[in-house]
């Protein structure tokens, strides 16, 4: 699903995001943005590549759209997980401990688990007048 790698990317979510209000011309969306020309290149050519956005061509000009098309493979998926999570009990079962594995004929114990950090103590300030 090149939809969902393509969008995985910040910048690409944002040139979607213009894209999806009206379109642009290459070098006006290189002006919406603190990157080179060609680093905004780079991210519409694999929005182009996942087939999200289609360009044209009117003389020295491309100019980007979104291409609504390119999101149906996206689309569906999303929707037959949002059926499966649907179905989820509202709170979540405890998860179960990782047993030991074998991982080519070796025994791989499960990794130990993150705790998280303590917090660091509150102090207060205290203002104190001098006579």
């Amino acid at each position: 699903m090149l939809s969902l790698a393509a969008l995985s990317d910040p910048t690409r979510r944002r040139i979607i995001e213009l894209l999806a209000k009206e379109e642009y011309a290459a070098g006006e969306i290189v002006a919406e943005f603190d990157l080179s020309a060609p680093a905004i290149s780079q991210h519409l050519k694999l929005l182009r590549d996942a087939g999200l956005v289609v360009v044209r061509i009117e003389g020295q000009r491309r100019v980007y759209a979104v291409n609504p098309q390119g999101f149906a493979e996206l689309d569906a998926w999303l929707h037959r997980m949002h059926g499966l999570w649907a179905a989820l009990p509202a709170s979540p079962a405890p998860l179960k401990p990782v047993r030991a594995r074998s991982v080519r004929g070796k025994r791989v114990r499960p990794p130990a688990p993150v705790q998280a950090p303590e917090p660091e103590p509150q102090h207060e300030i205290i203002m104190m007048e001098t006579p």
